[in-house]
């Protein structure tokens, strides 16, 4: 459904609004090269990719700028858009039966593959390892949930990686070749080498490219909002699909970014319930009491309690523990135990008194 979406969606932009300056969408000229282009492109896809962007503009977005690359990126169509804008584009691809660009494809041909249950991911790829990044956040935001912005350096293809490669009959894969070897007269053996050079079947790099003099990845620094949910447990993750290092005839492992919680100075947390001591006076113990403390979000929470209160009693207030992940609505329990605060001697009146009392 959400690719029949965006493929209409790309219809319209096509048909309706003939101003639409596809250099504008890119933010590049029509002096860019290429490289630009595709670099622009990039950066944007990842932004505005809807398994990644919950904006409600982000789908049409993401087509949009689709829309514009497979223009901007194909010579026959960029030089008829230079001389009659989208009609002209128009009139080309009906001439040769082409119909709209299906955005997420335009993705995946780019070399990031697919998000989540969207993508269409090469399964016989080899994969580029998986980042995991600890996130130390407090109890207070576990409870409240927040959005984080994060900055990532990573690496990523150079954008004229494709031109940079040449013939090697001897690559059977990423980093892998076959060599021949004689055992004896008449026996002749194949194995497996490593092989740097070999970036795909039957193909390798070659270091020489001037159209990609820094090697075949160059860094790059992305923008990333790392939710988290209020409810969230320490140990939960939170994972962005291929967004790790880039890599020739790989796919992009993935960034997993770890919940790790700062200890708090007045609770412990057990699932979805708090955990407290709360101090009392030896009176408050035998006569009762009723104190407030500020909870995690700030709201006052009353402790009321009229009896005697026992040594290490534990006092247990309904829906004011931790938020339930996913359900924020519903919340666990505040088990509070009760600390007597005992005073270290007593004068000969007050024992007296004690005693009176309690006889």
């Amino acid at each position: 459904m959400l690719y029949f979406l965006l493929l209409l969606y790309v219809l319209l932009v096509s048909c309706v609004y003939a101003a639409t300056d596809y250099y504008k969408i890119l933010g590049v000229t029509k002096k860019s090269t290429p490289a630009e282009i595709k670099k622009a492109y990039r950066k944007l896809s990842l932004k505005y990719h809807p398994d990644k962007n919950s904006s409600p503009d982000a789908a049409g977005k993401f087509a949009e700028i689709a829309a514009a690359y497979d223009v901007l990126s194909d010579p026959d169509k960029k030089e008829a858009y230079n001389r009659g804008g989208e009609e002209a584009v128009k009139m080309q691809e009906q001439r040769g039966s082409q119909g709209a660009a299906d955005p997420f494809s335009i993705f995946e041909q780019f070399g990031f593959g697919g998000f989540g249950g969207g993508g269409r991911r090469q399964q016989e790829e080899a994969r580029t390892p998986n980042v995991e990044i600890p996130v130390r956040v407090s109890l207070r935001q576990l409870y409240l949930g927040e959005l984080l912005d994060v900055s990532y350096a990573r690496q990523v293809l150079c954008t004229e990686a494709q031109s940079c490669q040449k013939d090697k009959r001897e690559c059977q894969g990423p980093g892998v070749s076959i060599r021949q070897q004689q055992l004896a007269p008449g026996f002749v053996q194949q194995v497996q080498v490593h092989d740097s050079s070999c970036v795909a079947r039957g193909k390798a790099w070659n270091p020489k490219c001037k159209a990609c003099p820094r090697g075949m990845t160059e860094e790059e620094e992305i923008s990333l909002t790392v939710d988290i949910q209020a409810g969230m447990h320490d140990g939960d993750t939170i994972k962005f699909e291929q967004v790790a290092d880039e890599a020739v005839g790989h796919i992009a492992g993935d960034l997993i970014f770890q919940v790790r919680q700062i200890p708090d100075t007045l609770f412990t947390r057990d699932g979805d319930h708090l955990k407290m001591t709360f101090g009392i006076s030896l009176l408050e113990s035998l006569v009762g009491f009723k104190r407030s403390f500020q909870h995690l979000d700030g709201h006052e929470v009353v402790v009321d309690k009229q009896d005697v209160t026992y040594c290490s009693e534990v006092f247990v207030i309904k829906g004011e523990g931790m938020p339930r992940k996913g359900n924020k609505k519903v919340k666990g329990d505040l088990y509070i135990t009760m600390q007597i605060q005992f005073p270290r001697t007593f004068s000969s009146s007050q024992k007296e008194a004690i005693k009176k009392a309690m006889a």
